[in-house]
């Protein structure tokens, strides 16, 4: 190691459920030399309504932590809890963060919806491993931000360790699955799924962009910092 090891070009905070282990890895496998990542996290029981309510009043506390340190960005990275009370809670709730922190804030929906906007997409395909009452929300988040689904999927897994228990093998096959012809994207939601190693093999079979939400996450991130480092091997949104 060497100093630019250390975030020496900048440092992403990183807000984080409790039970989760996958985000912090994949975000690692895609962080460009000189970034650093910088993890707290915050209780979650359930992944219903009212387990990720529970979870957002913690994130202030987090987030305040975070800016101890401080990083150049923060995120939370949890995409239910930031879309399941819709558009204008979020846009509130990012504004808050950056006024308590002083820091950029955003969260795992906002990246999503950045990313398709980048990619220039307006119908989707949409995987999840949620329960249909959490997915539903999701569809509805999207309709906010002006993007149509022509499908949609939930696993059903209401534990976010189980969530983060599916293997890679399954998430391909349950997203290519969820696919449909007339969608110009396929978004598989959630931080706790394996994804980016699904990304260009769906890609290739789908014949369309796929984004997932820890990739959207690192990429918007990045944006964010102003990094435009075009990270090889996540899919055609790296090339935006």
């Amino acid at each position: 190691m060497n100093d630019v090891d250390y975030g020496e070009r900048k440092k992403i905070g990183l807000i984080y459920p409790s039970a989760g282990w996958v985000m912090e890895q994949e975000l690692n496998e895609m962080t460009p030399d000189g970034v650093s990542i910088h993890t707290t996290r915050v209780p979650l029981g359930n992944t219903d309504v009212e387990g990720l309510n529970r979870l957002l009043l913690k994130t202030e506390e987090a987030a305040e932590l975070l800016s101890d340190i401080p990083v150049d960005v923060i995120l939370l990275g949890c995409t239910s809890a930031s879309f399941i009370n819709g558009l204008v809670y979020e846009r509130n709730m990012i504004a808050d963060m950056v006024k308590r922190t002083g820091i950029p804030f955003t969260t795992t929906s906002t990246s999503v919806i950045r990313a398709l906007n980048a990619m220039g997409v307006k119908k989707v395909a949409v995987a999840t491993p949620y329960i249909d009452e959490v997915t539903q929300l999701a569809l509805a988040y999207l309709k906010e931000n002006g993007i149509e689904v022509c499908n949609s999927r939930g696993m059903g897994l209401l534990l976010d360790r189980d969530i983060d228990a599916v293997k890679l093998d399954d998430v391909y096959e349950f997203a290519k699955n969820t696919d449909c012809e007339e969608a110009e994207a396929l978004v598989v939601l959630c931080t706790g799924l394996r994804t980016i190693p699904t990304i260009e093999r769906l890609e290739r079979r789908l014949q369309k962009p796929v984004i997932t939400a820890i990739q959207a996450s690192m990429w918007n991130a990045l944006r964010m910092v102003g990094i435009d480092d075009k990270v090889e091997g996540y899919g055609s949104l790296f090339e935006r």
